[in-house]
């Protein structure tokens, strides 16, 4: 069997990230057995249409870097891959089967539906259609009280008997048929629900396996139904774990962001996410969290696949986001952060950023950051011109508090002998201020203090020597003579 699968999601909303596990859920199944994944967009729902919702999928897809191998820009042997292109084959399929006895028309109008729904209700029995225009009297009664509208067309559930779900993920599922409603495949503008829509593509689309969320499992009775009416062959079902937060609540906003590249806007890399999302209810044994992309193709298998919700975890996440950081080449996380640093830097920093600074400053970081969107305010001051602004307090730290007189004269000894260094780089520079520490019979931690207050404006800073290598002579005596000043006035 060729493996086909497809991402088909509904373009009301913008891509959730429980969505976007399915699609790499998909895309690793179909690339480990050499298989073909597809992009479709299920736009049958007109009224709740989010503009630009479609554009907004496929862009975290390409972030996600998720190619498809047919579907939207790419096209492929059963276009069009979007639903609201393809009505001519879901109502002739629906004409179908009203002709062999299978659905049948429905008049019934939607307050009489919501009245239903409100007895229903008040009965504590679950709702549903209440068959009343299965039969042609109750059509025709129905179709009176509602002139000129136009119908529903509804299948016609078998009344007796049982539909197993062969789920390659939880076995069999068997489901009562009298227990489910006659469900609406064709609404009265024409367009399919999702039952038809779905059920028709993917026969035709030829896809072998389905791989869902397990919130439609409880459809797939009826999609099975749907497939033994017209005669098709269904495909493989696989309905993946839920996903919920730490409190075991269904994922939401509380939890972290839901949409899916606002994880990219936040300064996750997409590598990152991908190894998180494919831990969510798979896994390759019981300790391997940090997974490569070829390894996951290699290994993926629905057999991996858990029962059990998966949670998520936004500070596992941001770990693991820092662990591919710091695996990074830094050059190629220069590159990366660059872009962060142009688009978040003060405006009083000019651009463009010389690169090559750039490269020079970020192994000082790389070690520190979890999100690209930290690094601005961490290394704002290699880039801002001029002085740090910060309080002059700061430079006293704990040691020099109530003695700004000892700071300064530290500082001034610190300032003469850097002035004399031949070798602005960080091997030298602690070769002139270690020993200087213990000369002026201080600690080494206050009177480097002292001075990375004074180049950066900041107590806590990337390692003070190498920072002072990469900010450069001229810039570091420049802020200590100004530091100078401002202890000299703290010492009056």
């Amino acid at each position: 069997m060729t493996v086909r699968v497809r991402f088909a999601p509904s373009p009301t909303g913008l891509l959730h990230v429980g969505n976007l596990r399915t699609a790499l859920f998909n895309w690793l199944f179909a690339r480990h057995h050499g298989g073909r994944f597809i992009v479709r967009v299920e736009d049958t729902d007109r009224a709740r249409l989010v503009p630009g919702a479609v554009e907004y999928m496929l862009e975290a897809l390409r972030w996600l870097e998720l190619d498809w191998d047919e579907g939207p820009e790419v096209g492929g042997p059963h276009a069009p891959y979007v639903q609201s292109e393809r009505l001519d084959l879901y109502q002739g399929l629906a004409r179908r089967l009203v002709d062999e006895g299978a659905a049948y028309e429905c008049y019934c109008t939607p307050e009489r539906l919501e009245a239903l729904r409100r007895e229903q209700a008040a009965r504590k029995e679950p709702p549903g259609y209440d068959r009343r225009c299965r039969t042609p009297e109750g059509r025709e009664q129905a179709r009176r009280e509602n002139p000129g509208g136009r119908p529903v067309v509804r299948f016609a559930i078998p009344l007796e008997g049982t539909t197993t779900v062969h789920d390659l993920i939880r076995g069999d599922v068997t489901f009562e048929n009298a227990r489910l409603d006659d469900f609406v495949m064709l609404k009265s503008d024409g367009f399919p629900t999702y039952h038809l829509a779905a059920t028709a593509d993917d026969h035709v689309m030829e896809i072998s396996h389905v791989l869902r969320g397990e919130d439609w499992l409880a459809s797939t009775p009826r999609h099975l139904l749907l497939y033994r009416a017209l005669g098709w062959e269904p495909p493989r079902f696989a309905h993946l774990p839920m996903i919920l937060g730490k409190d075991r609540a269904k994922l939401s906003k509380r939890h972290g962001a839901t949409e899916a590249l606002a994880y990219r806007d936040q300064g996750y890399l997409p590598e990152a996410l991908f190894n998180f999302l494919g831990l969510l209810g798979w896994s390759l044994d019981d300790k391997t969290e940090i997974i490569s992309r070829e390894e996951f193709v290699r290994h993926f298998d629905v057999d991996r696949i858990g029962r059990n919700p998966a949670i998520f975890d936004m500070e596992k996440l941001t770990w693991m986001n820092g662990v591919y950081i710091r695996q990074m080449p830094p050059h190629r996380l220069a590159a990366v952060l660059a872009e962060w640093l142009e688009r978040d830097l003060p405006p009083e920093v000019p651009r463009p950023l010389d690169r090559a600074y750039v490269e020079r400053m970020v192994p000082l970081i790389q070690e520190r950051i979890k999100l690209l969107s930290e690094a601005a305010e961490l290394t704002a001051f290699f880039f801002t011109p001029g002085v740090p602004a910060y309080d002059a307090a700061l430079l006293l730290g704990k040691r020099f508090q109530d003695r700004p007189a000892e700071a300064l004269r530290a500082l001034e000894t610190a300032v003469a002998r850097l002035r004399g260094v031949d070798a602005w780089d960080a091997a030298a520079l602690e070769a002139v201020l270690r020993p200087l520490a213990e000369e002026l019979g201080l600690k080494a931690g206050d009177l480097f203090g002292v001075v990375r207050v004074a180049v950066t404006g900041r107590t806590v800073a990337p390692p003070l020597f190498e920072t002072m290598e990469v900010l450069g002579r001229e810039r570091c005596l420049e802020r200590m003579e100004a530091a100078l000043g401002r202890l000299a006035a703290l010492a009056r």
